[in-house]
């Protein structure tokens, strides 16, 4: 699906204006660099050890933004220009970075948030719309139009070059070298990625994340990182905007390995699932998996903050692969099979090749799958396809009787073979 985008989006005006597929850019106006506001106790958390949030109360001169209209702001303007108190055109100030100034308050009880524009060399002021700056600082609006520079300077700085897994399966490629196009694209969640570029996006989302597979495929996704000036509040950031939050989207490949130490024994282990369930191909796609199905575990990526982990599997039959977040600690087995135990390790997987384990005849593994006996079956098959009887009857002449829970009877020889199956 071809997405265009409106007059807020990127157009290669300066380096905060990235594209995939190899798009030039041009040197930027120079700006005053932002504040970053890391706390004095800094968290261990890289995203909140490096990108503060910064309330409109908080802000400090100096800090950089850039003017990124959408649809709403090109009809209500935002600015006045200083010397003259009139309006000025979104439109006219798109892509102008601001670089804030303070705040005043003027002799008839407004308050104006006041910047500069090195692009332009003029100073521009926001008038809040009523009430005192300080009455209005506190809340989620800000200034509208303006995506938070300071984001993309740090992001720039500590993020250009990292190694990175997609934690989601939409991203975007730009569609064309100076204009507004980009095409949504599915890429396989776990995926191996190095960012190549870091530029300006939207200002909800105003960092724009270039990366790349190791085949070279460049995508990109904007993500909202310290949500300053966002216009949204952090609870906001869930359902449909998760994938535009940086965890939403990407984490950490320095993360990820101070926790994999753990999950090495999992890696290239063998096994089945017990149950039916669902993984996402490498398109994304969720799709269903049949009980009894062989993978190989090629990657087990601990998730930061999380007990879970996603694994990458790969299909002994096909060659396929596919992706399961997986509990590895029983957290709860409330539920029925197809709820909460089923992400549990031990609950879904067995180890090992199920065929070969239980000496399947290649002939009875499809009517195994489909939990069905017939004559000839080992007890062993039985057991795979129906699970374990309600109880067992041994006859005197050495015969044996399962009887299942759904009135179903497996009668067996003295060899444990099936010879009948009926029904009580």
């Amino acid at each position: 699906m071809t997405l265009l985008l409106s007059a807020l989006s990127v157009c290669g005006q300066n380096d905060y204006f990235v594209k995939t597929k190899g798009a030039k850019v041009v040197t930027r106006a120079d700006g005053v660099k932002a504040d970053r506001g890391v706390t004095a106790e800094e968290p261990q958390d890289f995203i909140a050890q490096n990108f503060r949030f910064y309330s409109l109360c908080d802000w400090k001169p100096g800090m950089k933004f850039m003017v990124m209209p959408e649809k709403y702001d090109l009809i209500v303007n935002t600015f006045c220009n200083a010397s003259t108190g009139r309006e000025v055109s979104n439109g006219k100030l798109r892509h102008h970075i601001m670089v804030y100034k303070g705040h005043t308050e003027t002799d008839d009880g407004h308050a104006n948030i006041n910047f500069r524009c090195p692009d332009d060399g003029n100073d521009y002021y926001y008038q809040v719309p009523s009430g005192s700056f300080e009455n209005y600082c506190g809340g989620k609006m800000g200034v509208p139009t303006l995506a938070y520079l300071g984001d993309v300077d740090v992001a720039r700085e500590k993020l250009k070059g990292a190694t990175l897994f997609t934690n989601g399966t939409v991203y975007y490629e730009d569609t064309e070298l100076n204009g507004d196009g980009c095409e949504e694209v599915s890429v396989p969640k776990g995926t191996e990625v190095k960012v190549v570029a870091v530029g300006v996006g939207t200002r909800r989302f105003p960092v724009k994340l270039i990366v790349a597979d190791s085949k070279g495929r460049e995508f990109f996704q904007n993500v909202a990182i310290s949500r300053t000036n966002s216009g949204m509040r952090e609870d906001e950031f869930g359902g449909g905007n998760v994938h535009h939050t940086f965890k939403g989207a990407f984490e950490l490949a320095d993360e990820v390995g101070a926790l994999a130490g753990e999950y090495a024994p999992y890696v290239n282990k063998t096994v089945y699932t017990k149950y039916r369930t669902t993984m996402q191909n490498a398109s994304g796609d969720e799709v269903n998996i049949i009980r009894l199905s062989g993978f190989r575990i090629v990657q087990v990526r601990p998730k930061a903050g999380s007990k879970r982990v996603t694994m990458t599997l790969k299909s002994t039959k096909t060659g396929e692969l596919y992706t399961k977040d997986v509990a590895i600690a029983n957290e709860s087995v409330i539920g029925d099979i197809d709820g909460q135990r089923e992400d549990y390790y031990a609950f879904l997987f067995g180890e090992g090749d199920v065929w070969k384990r239980y000496n399947v005849s290649a002939a009875h593994r499809e009517l195994i799958r489909q939990g069905r006996v017939a004559k000839g079956f080992t007890a062993a098959e039985v057991q795979l396809a129906k699970g374990k009887p309600r109880r067992k009857v041994k006859s005197g002449s050495g015969r044996m009787d399962w009887i299942y829970g759904n009135g179903q009877i497996v009668k067996f020889n003295k060899a444990r073979r099936v010879i009948a199956v009926a029904s009580f």
